[in-house]
Formats: C-alpha cells, sequence, structure tokens
C-alpha cells in the first residue's frame, strides 16, 4: 500500500491516472535553477523515468538556486547530480544523467523514446536543436525560460500549430549568429549562459511547465499548445500568447516512418547505413544526417589541410587555426552520403554521429529515418528498463 498512499491525494483529481505517471518516459534538457525545479516537480509527481542531459558541472554559485544541489557536489557533474537527488525524493524513479552537449552530443533516438521533453535551457542554439529533433520524431516539448524576475513557458507539439523556430524573431536570429564565426566555428562566449535568475522565478516557470507535461502525459491538450505563458515577477502580471505557423519554417518535416536497425554507431559504417536508404527508397537515395558534420579543415594559406570528421558545433574558432601558420581554416562540410565520399567505410561513430542516433534516407520529398538503437541501452541505463507503456 505505501505506493498508493504516496500518491492518495493525487488520485483525488478526477482524470488522474498514477499509473501513467509511473510508467512515464520523460527527458529533461538542462539541469540548472530552472532545471532543478523540473526534476524536482517530476519526482515529487512519480514519474517513472526520467533522463536528465547537462553538460556543466556544479559550481558554488548554483547552491543558492538549485534545491538539488549541495556544497559537496562542486565539481561533479550536474544532470547525474540532479538525477540521484531526484531518486532520494523518489526511490522507485528510474533516471540516468547524461553529461553531454544536446546541439552535437545527443542522438534522436532519445526524443523518440521521451513521451514529452522539458526544456530548461540557456541559450537559443540549444532550443532549436531540441524544437527540430522533437518535431522529427513528433514529440511534444515544453521550452521554459527565466530572467531576473520574469519568465516564459511554451508548450510545442507536433505536426500541428506553431514551432519554436516559428517564434524566433530577427534578433533572435541575430543573437544566435553572434555564437558562431563567419566560417560557422563556435566562438567563445564566456557571457553566454550567465544570466541573472532567482529561485522564486524558476519555481513559478516550472511549475507551469510540469502542470503541462502532466497533461500531456495523460493524453489532454495542452492550453499553452503552440503558445506561451508569460510571467512579470515584477509586477506580478502574466497572461497568455499564442503564435502563428510559419509558412516557411524548417523545422515541420517529419519523417514518415523511422526503421529500428538494431545498429549502433560504433559499427555501422556510413556505407551500410547507405544501403539502408537505398534499399528503403530506391538507389538514388542518400542519407542525411540531422546535423552539420565537419569532414576538414583546410589552410587557405599554406595549403595544409587536416581530417577531422566531428559535428561542426563541437568545433570553435580556437582550434580551427592552421597549426603550421596560424592562419585562420577554413571548414569542409557534409551533411548527406551519396556514395562518392572516400570514407564510407569508417563507422558512423567516425563520422561524428553521436550514440543513438537516427539517420535519415532521403530521396525527393520521401524522408525515412533509421534508428541505430543498438545504443539505445548503453544511453538509458537503468531507463531502458521496460514498464509498460511503449518504447
Amino acid at each position: 500500500m505505501e505506493a498508493e498512499d504516496r500518491f492518495a491525494r493525487f488520485g483525488l483529481i478526477e482524470w488522474w491516472e498514477q499509473a501513467r505517471l509511473s510508467a512515464a518516459r520523460v527527458a529533461v534538457i538542462g539541469a540548472g535553477a530552472l532545471g532543478n525545479e523540473v526534476i524536482k516537480n517530476l519526482a515529487l509527481l512519480g514519474v517513472g523515468r526520467l533522463v536528465v542531459v547537462d553538460l556543466d558541472a556544479v559550481e558554488t554559485s548554483n547552491l543558492s538556486r538549485a534545491v538539488l544541489f549541495r556544497a559537496s557536489d562542486a565539481g561533479k557533474p550536474k544532470a547525474g547530480v540532479a538525477v540521484g537527488a531526484a531518486r532520494a525524493i523518489y526511490p522507485a524513479l528510474l533516471g540516468v544523467g547524461l553529461a553531454r552537449d544536446v546541439v552535437h552530443g545527443i542522438g534522436m533516438g532519445l526524443f523518440r523514446w521521451a513521451e514529452v521533453v522539458v526544456g530548461a535551457l540557456d541559450n537559443r542554439e540549444a532550443r532549436l536543436t531540441v524544437n527540430r529533433l522533437c518535431y522529427r520524431v513528433g514529440t511534444p516539448w515544453i521550452d521554459g525560460a527565466i530572467e531576473t524576475l520574469s519568465g516564459v513557458a511554451r508548450v510545442f507539439v507536433p505536426p500541428d500549430g506553431a514551432c519554436y523556430e516559428c517564434t524566433m524573431s530577427e534578433r533572435d536570429w541575430e543573437l544566435l549568429a553572434q555564437r558562431h564565426s563567419c566560417s560557422l566555428l563556435n566562438r567563445t562566449l564566456t557571457a553566454f549562459g550567465n544570466v541573472p535568475t532567482t529561485p522564486t522565478t524558476a519555481s513559478v516557470i516550472a511549475g507551469i511547465q510540469c502542470q503541462e507535461a502532466v497533461k500531456l502525459l495523460h493524453r489532454r491538450p495542452s492550453a499553452l499548445a503552440g503558445g506561451g505563458f508569460i510571467f512579470d515577477g515584477l509586477e506580478h502580471g502574466s497572461y497568455v500568447v499564442s503564435y502563428g505557423r510559419h509558412p516557411e519554417c524548417l523545422s515541420h518535416e517529419p519523417m514518415e516512418r523511422v526503421i529500428d536497425t538494431n545498429g549502433s554507431v560504433a559499427t555501422v559504417t556510413g556505407r551500410e547505413a547507405l544501403g539502408w536508404a537505398r534499399s528503403a527508397l530506391g538507389p538514388r537515395a542518400k542519407l542525411v544526417f540531422p546535423r552539420e558534420l565537419l569532414h576538414a579543415l583546410e589552410c587557405p594559406s599554406c595549403g595544409a589541410s587536416e581530417q577531422v570528421l566531428r559535428p561542426l558545433q563541437s568545433v570553435t574558432e580556437d582550434e580551427a587555426r592552421c597549426r603550421a601558420c596560424g592562419a585562420r581554416r577554413a571548414p569542409q562540410l557534409f551533411h548527406s552520403l551519396d556514395g562518392s565520399e572516400d570514407f564510407l567505410e569508417l563507422s558512423l561513430a567516425a563520422l561524428g554521429v553521436p550514440p543513438w542516433d537516427i539517420v535519415i534516407g532521403a530521396l525527393d520529398d520521401r524522408i525515412c529515418g533509421f534508428e541505430l538503437d543498438g545504443d539505445r541501452r548503453e544511453v538509458l541505463g537503468p531507463c531502458a528498463e521496460e514498464t509498460g507503456g511503449g518504447r
């Protein structure tokens, strides 16, 4: 009776089904001030399986805004610490923390696995990445942002309605461009992410995010789908907005189907994956990757060339300096394979593809996904144990 007693008050809500939450699969991207509140709420609600993604480590300055961190956690990965604290709140929770950059280190398979993705991010590039991956696989996601005493919670439900990219203004695109040099490589910008926030504002926005997550997990409509809740903590005003879908938005391109391959990025070669695409779609099909990959860096000054094979977003402008003459090298990019490449025998991992990704076969306007689900258990850890409810 312990589990039933724990959630007895929730059961008084007419439409509440605790079994749905116990079997739920939720991914939280970001474990800072806002992410801490989201994760804490999900644990209190009894969510069964939780994956937390955050690249950073706990710092002392986090302690005034992050309920799950302690002074002894300084230097430890935020994602793992947050999951451990969530399990202390709700011991039945199955959780894993991934200390990776969501922009280039997380495969699309995680976004297909999750029933709901909750974003607690501090930059536009990460939000845009999450948005595009969620819309590819049809997973709803809930964005949150806080600054000083204000914040916003937004819900995006594919395939209909507005997505995050539809809401981006010219100023948003300008700020996003500031993160990259003219050669598209990452600049070192220490100011990004250092936004003044308070734990009280994080509590408000995370509460709205988790409330909408509960509705979606119960298969109930979200009142914020395609819109947002705007909160002004200084004057305590709030209002709801609706967003229109942009007709030329690049994020609205779902796959017609996803095929499980049981393959791993460590063993499947580019040639083999290209063969999947052509078997499914025809001999002219290409293999397309969800992100830009860097083939080589070429120096226009001394002519030196270095094969790199990494996601473009993981390479900084400083790394691109020529080791021979110090000049800025130009990136040679690829995001698809057509069979003419001289590196087709390399594994997908060697090409820069993250574990448990979904590579895409494309022919004309047809798009088919191939999931590298052989990496699934490695990425999910204890969350790979199924307790019902699908993938």
